[in-house]
């Protein structure tokens, strides 16, 4: 099943600082053995609450190969190029199954709670 990555990203000054740049020009030959591809990338509109800075949305073919990526020796040899320069909340999501629906789910959270 895919598996998405989002980033929600803050670089101070919104500028990348050489460091950052390094990252930028590195990780995407670590991303490819993964089957990892960028779908979005930048700043966003902001159409209700508040998401300072940028959002980063990635896509790898399952969890394994995402949480593979992240954790190979190419990805941590230059992650503190990211983590040292900007600021970082990123979460693994799955992609929905063929024929869901948030009507659908809604009811089997009303049939749990009426059993519970």
């Amino acid at each position: 099943m895919t598996t998405y990555l989002i980033n929600h990203l803050r670089i101070p000054a919104d500028m990348p600082n050489a460091a950052g740049l390094d990252y930028l020009e590195q990780v995407e030959a670590t991303v490819e053995s993964y089957g990892g591809k960028w779908l979005a990338q930048g700043p966003g509109d902001v159409i209700e609450g508040a998401w300072p800075g940028s959002v980063v949305h990635m896509e790898f073919p399952d969890r394994a190969a995402a949480t593979a990526w992240y954790d190979s020796a190419a990805y941590r040899a230059i992650r503190p190029l990211r983590t040292r320069n900007a600021i970082s909340d990123i979460i693994l999501i799955d992609h929905l199954p063929d024929g869901f629906t948030i009507k659908a789910f809604a009811a089997s959270i009303r049939d749990a709670i009426g059993k519970g």
